[in-house]
């Protein structure tokens, strides 16, 4: 067996885990976990990304010998360096409200139609794209001399080396997810400088050695190479689907849903951008064709706002409300900044005319119900825009612990659901490092080794249809 590193870094923690592969086995162990706690500053809302960097090493430390290391991360964030390699300021968070207004202007110039023929990308206020033309004549883009999105800095400090990550690359609405290519004309047009950008390099490529440095702060004897994964950690945690087949549907739950199919090549019609479609590049050239759930940021930020209660405690008195009796949006931008959540989803079940949840397991049951919702009608559009049926739908990342979601989702769904992995983008973030060094075969070698060596909980749909239907009817006439 060998042992991979595979740092996987999330919105509210970061972790290092290890993986231990052989011919027929698979196990996955916690090394270390630190928080990820963004900084309100007088500019706004920043990343710590030093204290990020000081826990990849002590993770790196506990994770004792290993055989190479992967990172990934949350995607459309970047560092700007200087001509030195120094970084200009800590990066900025994508729930920072410097966008604002922003896209009106960039549409002005590239209307969205061409943009989403050009990208495939949905909209999304935080895309890179919008970033940087909200970045537009500040000293600090002005002084830049390189361009690194999170996984990548962490990499260039761990190595010395640059790159661009291909899948990560993919979610800053600058990348033609037909070629694999930068979208030079969009770029153009906006006077986005793409030398910023360092070389495009795709999953499986080396990424450098660990420097002398790092290795004497870790401990770890070298040479220990990075290898580039799939760095946007959906395109990781889509790698490690165990699906047995092609007529399948995802949902990577965490912070986020991104509920859709993984395709071989874009959908770029005009429906698929009025639907608010992506596609993002994958392993091996595959698109993810999904739309972005506000996921479970809601209910997170329902649990700061009540002082951490017991989770499954409140989930169990949240089965016995009655279903579907008030649902959201889950995909609404009203959602998306911190702060105040129960009262807003109150305002918003008040606005639409439906019983106003009071407790917190009325709230939490509406926002579980309408996660549910969301994931019935992503899965079902997409298999219609990309003329692509499944017959079943796989549930992985953090959301598989909640029993009553996946319930829910299969229920909705009229679907199968598969949940499990829970670790799905530390899992394929060590899978694509093991078969850069030749010990797992291609993709559908990757899924069987998952389906048989990690825990999967199956879900069968219960109920009728015609109670969704009817929810969906009301938030269609809201």
């Amino acid at each position: 067996m060998r042992s991979y590193a595979a740092v996987d870094l999330g919105a509210s923690s970061g972790r290092v885990m290890v993986g231990r592969v052989g011919p027929d086995s698979l196990e996955l162990t916690e090394a270390h976990r630190f928080p990820n706690r963004p900084v309100r500053v007088p500019e706004g809302l920043r990343w710590d990304v030093l204290s990020l960097y000081a826990g990849v090493l002590a993770g790196l430390r506990a994770a004792g010998r290993v055989d190479s290391v992967g990172i990934d991360s949350w995607a459309v964030d970047y560092g700007l360096l200087d001509a030195d390699g120094a970084l200009l300021g800590n990066p900025v968070h994508y729930r920072d409200a410097r966008t604002e207004g922003v896209a009106e202007k960039v549409w002005a110039t590239v209307p969205p139609a061409e943009l989403y023929a050009a990208t495939g990308l949905q909209y999304a206020p935080f895309n890179t794209l919008y970033q940087l033309a909200a970045a537009s004549g500040t000293r600090q883009l002005a002084h830049a001399r390189r361009l690194l999105l999170i996984p990548d800095l962490l990499a260039y400090w761990l190595t010395g080396e640059q790159g661009t990550e291909l899948t990560n690359a993919s979610t800053t609405q600058l990348i033609d997810p037909a070629t694999g290519d930068w979208a030079y004309d969009v770029a153009a047009r906006l006077g986005i400088d793409l030398e910023l950008f360092a070389p495009l390099r795709r999953p499986g490529d080396p990424a450098g050695l660990l420097r002398a440095e790092v290795l004497e702060e870790t401990g770890l004897t070298g040479p220990v190479p990075v290898t580039t994964v799939g760095s946007h950690d959906t395109a990781s945690a889509v790698a490690a689907v165990p699906a047995t087949g092609e007529r399948f549907a995802y949902i990577c739950t965490g912070t986020w849903s991104l509920a859709g199919l993984e395709l071989t090549a874009p959908v770029l019609t005009e429906e698929s951008r009025a639907a608010n479609f992506t596609n993002e590049l994958g392993l091996d050239g595959t698109v993810r064709y999904l739309r972005n759930i506000m996921g479970l940021w809601l209910l997170q930020e329902c649990l700061r706002a009540w002082g951490d209660p017991d989770l499954g405690g409140l989930l169990r008195e949240a089965a016995a409300v009655p279903a579907l009796r008030s649902v959201v949006d889950a995909g609404d931008a009203a959602f998306l900044a911190p702060g105040r959540m129960p009262e807003r989803i109150a305002e918003a079940c008040r606005a639409s005319g439906q019983p106003v949840p009071a407790t917190p397991a009325e709230v939490t049951r509406c926002i579980l119900d309408s996660l549910a919702l969301a994931h019935r009608r992503a899965v079902a559009e997409a298999q219609r825009l990309a003329d692509h049926p499944v017959d079943v739908v796989h549930i992985v990342g953090g959301g598989t612990r909640n029993a009553l979601l996946c319930q829910l989702t299969a229920d909705a769904c009229g679907l199968p659901v598969v949940a499990g992995p829970t670790e799905a983008a530390a899992l394929g973030n060590v899978l694509v490092q093991a078969r850069a060094h030749g010990l797992v075969g291609d993709r559908a070698d990757m899924r069987r080794l998952l389906a048989r060596t990690q825990p999967l909980t199956r879900y069968e749909p219960q109920g009728g249809a015609e109670r969704w239907r009817e929810a969906e009817a009301r938030l269609a006439t809201r």
